[in-house]
């Protein structure tokens, strides 16, 4: 049975590549929904009927179990949605904030991410609730994700636009910062070059293949990796393989959904 993953473009990929080393052997479909990307600048009612077609067509497709590898999603869909899925869906939230938590004990948390999840107050909630009195400094960095999407993750214009964005919680002096958007593991070069060393990066794609991996067991083949675009692929496919390395894309189609509303 495969393993169901979706994002609203190659974002999700970062969540791929760590699913793919957690679980070498699962099969993985994964959804980029090209055609509307971005969703955070998207209303919660949008995103949630985005997220409710993806989802029935990965259960179409035999996913037993879902990953909403999108954190926009996650802070305004999961929980809605998730009593009537009828298999495991798992969200970004809780992993990336349990990764937070053990990064460190002390010192301001900052938290970046689309205007939509930073709005949701969904990670500024939890982290507040699982350590009180941790001072959280949040921020909408809105420009990173089309930044990523056309492979800008490095070079003189991302580094000046995250700086800017970042000079508020630097002043906040930061311990940690949680990378609350799938796209922005790929810009953590740049991210690391503007905080320094005293600063660690919490990856929630890392974070929530780890809080999957003990469930995993009996799977015997090696796991292929099926794409689903709403888009032409353009130069999608180019990008996907300099991120997960060339051959391990099985297949690429592109897909119309259909609405559930």
């Amino acid at each position: 049975m495969p393993l169901g993953v979706f994002d609203s473009g190659i974002g999700g990929l970062t969540v791929v590549r760590s699913l793919r080393v957690a679980f070498p052997k699962r099969d993985i479909l994964y959804v980029g929904d090209t055609a509307r990307v971005p969703y955070g600048n998207k209303s919660p009612e949008t995103v949630r009927s985005y997220s409710r077609e993806i989802i029935s067509f990965l259960k179409a497709q035999g996913a037993d179990r879902m990953v909403v590898a999108c954190n926009t999603a996650s802070a305004l869909a999961v929980e809605s949605l998730r009593p009537g899925v009828g298999v495991p869906l798992h969200g970004m939230i809780e992993s990336g904030v349990a990764a937070a938590l053990a990064a460190s004990a002390e010192g301001p948390v900052g938290v970046i991410g689309t205007s939509a999840t930073i709005a949701s107050g969904a990670y500024q909630q939890a982290l507040a609730k699982e350590r009180p009195g941790w001072k959280v400094f949040a921020r909408a960095t809105p420009l990173l994700v089309p930044l990523v999407e056309e492979g800008w993750l490095d070079g003189e214009v991302t580094e000046k636009v995250v700086r800017e964005y970042l000079q508020p919680l630097m002043k906040e002096k930061i311990r940690v910062l949680v990378l609350a958007c799938t796209h922005y593991p790929l810009l953590k070069g740049v991210l690391a070059k503007v905080l320094g060393p005293g600063v660690k990066l919490v990856d929630s794609s890392e974070a929530c293949a780890d809080s999957m991996r003990a469930s995993e067991n009996g799977i015997q083949e090696k796991g292929r990796l099926k794409i689903f675009l709403t888009d032409e692929p353009g130069p999608f496919l180019g990008r996907v393989e300099g991120f997960l390395g060339k051959g391990t894309v099985d297949s690429v189609e592109r897909i119309q959904l259909v609405s559930q509303a």
